[in-house]
């Protein structure tokens, strides 16, 4: 969260804290809108830096960013409506434990075969390793 409009600075420091706390491995896609933050030359080098593959909506498609568009309804039905705030602390904090505490570890997703977003990932992942080892015992 910030106090300015939304600028450059903010999604790059965005992206920095992602990889510091993911690692995140080669290959990664990033899906955006066409938004002038992500089309600015010090976001583009951040996600070329760290092996990022860029993608970006295409004009006038509202399906491009579904999954951002229905996390962020969710978001605002579930904590933000009808709540008050007392402050921007508050409402940071009531994000964050929304987020990081409930919507990646617990709460179910019909898209995700009704699995949590950390659980799917962990899921994929193991998944991933095991056709890794199938294919390297296979090559030999």
């Amino acid at each position: 969260m910030a106090t300015h409009l939304l600028r450059t600075e903010l999604v790059v420091d965005a992206l920095e804290m992602a990889l510091w706390r993911r690692n995140p491995e080669v290959g990664l896609i990033h899906h955006t809108d066409r938004g002038v933050q992500y089309r600015a030359l010090s976001f583009s080098k951040k996600l070329e830096e760290a092996s990022i593959v860029a993608s970006m909506g295409r004009v006038g498609s509202a399906l491009d960013n579904a999954l951002s568009e229905s996390f962020v309804a969710s978001l605002k039905c579930e904590i933000l409506h009808g709540h008050r705030f007392l402050d921007r602390e508050a409402a940071r904090t009531a994000v964050f434990d929304y987020i990081e505490g409930f919507y990646n570890q617990v709460r179910r997703h019909s898209s995700l075969g009704y699995l949590s977003p950390s659980e799917y990932e962990r899921a994929t992942l193991r998944g991933l390793r095991w056709r890794k080892r199938k294919l390297s015992v296979t090559l030999g």
